[in-house]
Parts: C-alpha cells; sequence; structure tokens
C-alpha cells in the first residue's frame, strides 16, 4: 500500500488530498473485508476479491450516508491499487473492473452576483471587524484573485511572493493547479493592486520565495480562515450559505460565459483538462455546446 501511493505521488503525480483519500477508502475496504471474511486479509485474498465482496462494501459505505461522488472516489482509487497489484505481479483483480460506478448528479455551486462578488474584494466591507487591518486587506486580496482570476483556493494560497507582479510591472501570473500542473492566467492590476496593498502593511517578512499570504503568526495561511472570513462576509450581506470560496470561482466562470466568453478559452483559465469538466462546472446545456460548435468549426 505504501509503494502504490508513492508510486502514485510520483509518477501519476495526485494531489495530497487525493491521495488521502485513496488512502482512507483503501483502508476502509480492508476493515471491511477483514470483518467480512472474519480474518487479516492477504494479497492473495485481495486478488482473489469476489464482486459480491465489492458490492458488500458499497452498500456499507452507502448505508454510513456516503454521496454518489464519494462511492465513485472510493471505486476508482480500489480499481487503482487493483491495477498496481496486477503490475507489480500479485494477481489480477477483475472483480473491480466487474462492478459499475454509481450514478453522481449534477451538483453545481450557485453563482453570486456580480456586484456581490466584487464587495468580497473591497477590504471597506470589514468595518467594525476586530482583527487588524492587514488581515482585512490580505483577505480581500485572496478572494479578489478568487474572482478576479478564478483561481481554486489552494492555487491562490500556494502563490509565492515573487510570482505576483507589481501593478503596472506585468498583467498574468503562473499558478499551479491539480495534479501539479502549471498554467498562466491573466490578472486585473486592481487585483494586483490589492495584493500591494496587503504586502505593505504585513508585519510579517515576506520572502520572495516564500507564500506571499501568511496566518496571523507568519506560517501558511490555512483556506478554512479565508472559508470562516466568507462566512461572516455572507452574513452582513445578506447572501445564502452557498456563497463559498469556490463559488467565487464559479462566478468567474458564468460571469465570462454570460458576457460571451468562448468555452474553451475558459477551460484553459479554469485549469481543467477536459472541456466536459467546464461544461459541467459552468452549468453549460448541450445547445450551448452545439452553438459554439457551430459557430467556431472550421467547415469547407
Amino acid at each position: 500500500m505504501t509503494r502504490w501511493l508513492s508510486h502514485l505521488r510520483a509518477e501519476r503525480r495526485l494531489s495530497p488530498k487525493t491521495l488521502e483519500a485513496y488512502a482512507r477508502d483503501l483502508r476502509q475496504c480492508l476493515v471491511f473485508l477483514s470483518q467480512h471474511w472474519g480474518g487479516r486479509v492477504t494479497l492473495a485474498q485481495f486478488a482473489a476479491l469476489e464482486a459480491s465482496d465489492v458490492r458488500a462494501f458499497m452498500a456499507m459505505r452507502r448505508a454510513g450516508d456516503i454521496g454518489g461522488r464519494s462511492l465513485m472516489r472510493a471505486l476508482a482509487g480500489l480499481r487503482s491499487f487493483g491495477r498496481f497489484l496486477e503490475q507489480e505481479g500479485r494477481g489480477k483483480v477483475g472483480a473491480l473492473s466487474a462492478i459499475r460506478a454509481p450514478k453522481v448528479g449534477k451538483s453545481l455551486p450557485k453563482p453570486i452576483e456580480m456586484a456581490a462578488a466584487k464587495r468580497f474584494a473591497d477590504a471597506h466591507e470589514r468595518a467594525g471587524d476586530t482583527r487588524d487591518p492587514w488581515i482585512w486587506a490580505r483577505d480581500a486580496a485572496v478572494m479578489a484573485l478568487l474572482y478576479g482570476s478564478g483561481l481554486r483556493i489552494s492555487e491562490a494560497l500556494g502563490l509565492k511572493r515573487r510570482e505576483v507582479p507589481l501593478p503596472g510591472e506585468g498583467d498574468v501570473i503562473i499558478v499551479t493547479g491539480k495534479g501539479n500542473k502549471t498554467r498562466m492566467v491573466p490578472v486585473l492590476q486592481k487585483v494586483l493592486a490589492l495584493v500591494r496593498d496587503y504586502v505593505a502593511i504585513c508585519p510579517h517578512q515576506l520572502k520572495p520565495e516564500g507564500p506571499v499570504f501568511v496566518g496571523a503568526r507568519g506560517g501558511p495561511l490555512s483556506p478554512r480562515i479565508i472559508q470562516l472570513t466568507m462566512e461572516r462576509l455572507r452574513g452582513a450581506l445578506g447572501l445564502p450559505d452557498s456563497a463559498t470560496p469556490h463559488a467565487l470561482r464559479h462566478s468567474f466562470a458564468t460571469h465570462l460565459l454570460n458576457r460571451g466568453g468562448d468555452l474553451r478559452a475558459i477551460q484553459e483559465l479554469l485549469g481543467h483538462a477536459s472541456l466536459s469538466t467546464t461544461q459541467i462546472y459552468t452549468g453549460i446545456d448541450s445547445e450551448r455546446l452545439l452553438e459554439v460548435y457551430k459557430s467556431a468549426h472550421p467547415r469547407a
């Protein structure tokens, strides 16, 4: 199992969160099988897994109120482990390929209205907040990047000081996304100004190779801090619980699309490997896809 996770980390370049989830799913499966079979699970037993055993495990997880997406991820992790065992000459786990992945309904984050999304990036909205002004400025800059450039929260918090240009000295940033893949993303001068203002009053030394956004004590900034800040602000702005950091990224894509943005360009900006992911992410129906296809296809 340790070698499998190392393989996924080095060869497949999966994110730490995905590796953690795969490891947790496999442990839960092994614990279930040990109880199901009444003894410690060996590699030989796992290779001889039957479809009924897998279905029993999936049923146990579903009884625990696990959603279809989590079940699909668990099955994907088990299949990955099975393929690794086969590559290592430890037997072929045929039962895993015989199980259909559970159906997953589309769950789309609701976009935030444009005016409200902009207010999240306004430090003046934090009037009455008892925290230090540099923290207000930091949170405003982070949220401006989420909405202004469509970044994931992990991508914004992963930016190094040297990677963010000063206003007037650049208009793009290089972002490291999922799978350690990098992409170039445009950034508004207003957003760069917010980052500059935060850096100017930050009491901690921000090294060029260190993170540009830091916590109250100067260490790495936790995504949970930004989530809590949004919870406070959405209450003050009268917005629903769906107004999350991820919703700002979704709003970026939706507002671009509504203003005539090209799907393929939006896909590149979001860092999606597949156009179908962008379609689901932005809630685009098949008619919209067909419309773009007809208008852009180089017909003879």
